[in-house]
């Protein structure tokens, strides 16, 4: 007799990010070396103190270092790509049921 599966689009309740993404997975390796605190105080002169709240830099940083390494060049493109990616949601600092950098759409 064949199965087949049927998908039922269920709402997880208990899911940790950090247990689906392997320990040896790149980006998670590169998040446990990098320390890019030190963008905070170096890009502070560049903000206005009035206005609408700014992409934090460190995550700015990192979208444009995953975007090199994955070879995307597009704006919507990358974003649409680390949406998708539970392994780039945990490097950029974002939850499953976040939106991935709100306010940021081209």
């Amino acid at each position: 007799m064949q199965g087949q599966k049927q998908f039922t689009d269920k709402v997880v309740v208990h899911f940790r990010l950090s247990e689906r993404v392997p320990r040896h997975n790149l980006y998670r390796r590169l998040d446990e070396v990098l320390d890019l605190r030190f963008l905070y105080e170096e890009t502070q002169t560049l903000y206005s103190h009035t206005g609408q709240p700014s992409l934090d830099p460190v995550v700015f940083f990192k979208l444009l270092l995953v975007g090199r390494l994955e070879n995307i060049a597009s704006d919507r493109r990358l974003l649409a790509h680390c949406a998708m990616r539970l392994d780039i949601l945990l490097f950029l600092g974002y939850e499953m049921d976040e939106e991935c950098c709100p306010g940021t759409r081209p």
